[in-house]
């Protein structure tokens, strides 16, 4: 049996980038001593959920990738602790352009390459085309130490194209970091993430925020959980209410054994979707 230790970090915001990113590497080191092998941040880790408000300022947040200081210092984070790290962050691609990205980092500290938010939602208390422009990078899956790895990033899970192109790209753990506050979307939360990783036959590890931050009254719900190819739930979800690191063993040898018997790539038939691709 083969066996990947994954682990998912759910943080409240401190109240500076500085103390978030010291929490999150800390975060990391504890998952490393409980034998995590790849471990996933949350969306925008290291500051609030600012696409609340519509406020420029907040553009100062962002950062080079890989040439930026967060994506730096977790590819040592990295190496030291032999783990996958996956950390989204607000990355600036040049004066003015901006995107939701997540940096890939192999355990042994190499940047593998990004993901870039592809869908943007633009709705009341998520302002998030102020922000950021829509990806560019289609849906690269990265050869790491513990597999291949794909990101999606929060609002994305609506959309299923973006799951299924992950999954012929090769994705056996998905990871979908999020900033998700409750309301109808908390109803979806075990639905659409379980449902992916049972049309996609892969893992999937859905990370959320918790708490109430200055910028809004929305209180984020936390939840963490991975889900197997099955759809059910790799122990327990975290609390919706207080931080917590999650880990949790994924048995990769699940992957074959639900393809076998679901044969869902083998029954696709992409002559019949055309329609899905036009405006």
């Amino acid at each position: 049996m083969s066996i990947v230790r994954a682990g998912l970090v759910q943080q409240r915001w401190t109240g500076d980038k500085d103390s978030m990113i010291a929490n999150a590497v800390e975060a990391i080191r504890s998952a490393a001593s409980q034998g995590a092998q790849v471990v996933c941040l949350q969306e925008l880790f290291y500051g609030p959920y600012f696409c609340q408000v519509q406020d420029a300022d907040y553009y100062s947040y962002t950062e080079g990738v890989p040439d930026g200081p967060t994506t730096e210092l977790m590819c040592r984070v990295a190496e030291e602790n032999g783990v996958v790290l996956v950390v989204p962050v607000y990355e600036q691609e040049q004066p003015g352009v901006y995107y939701n990205t997540a940096a890939v980092i192999d355990a042994d500290g190499t940047y593998l390459g990004k993901h870039r938010k592809n869908h943007i939602p633009q709705v009341k208390g998520f302002w998030e085309k102020f922000y950021f422009k829509p990806g560019n990078l289609g849906y690269p899956v990265f050869d790491t130490a513990v597999g291949k790895v794909g990101v999606y990033i929060c609002y994305e899970r609506h959309f299923p194209e973006g799951w299924r192109m992950l999954g012929l790209n090769g994705a056996q753990i998905v990871f979908n970091p999020s900033a998700t506050s409750r309301g109808l979307s908390e109803y979806l939360w075990r639905l659409e993430q379980t449902s992916a990783a049972v049309a996609n036959e892969y893992y999937v590890g859905t990370i959320n925020r918790v708490g109430v931050e200055p910028l809004g009254d929305n209180e984020f719900y936390g939840q963490s959980y991975f889900a197997d190819p099955r759809g059910q739930l790799v122990g327990e979800a975290a609390s919706d209410t207080e931080e917590e690191i999650v880990v949790r063993d994924l048995d990769m040898d699940l992957l074959a054994e639900v393809r076998d018997l679901w044969a869902f790539y083998r029954d696709r038939r992409p002559d019949t979707y055309q329609g899905l691709v036009q405006p």
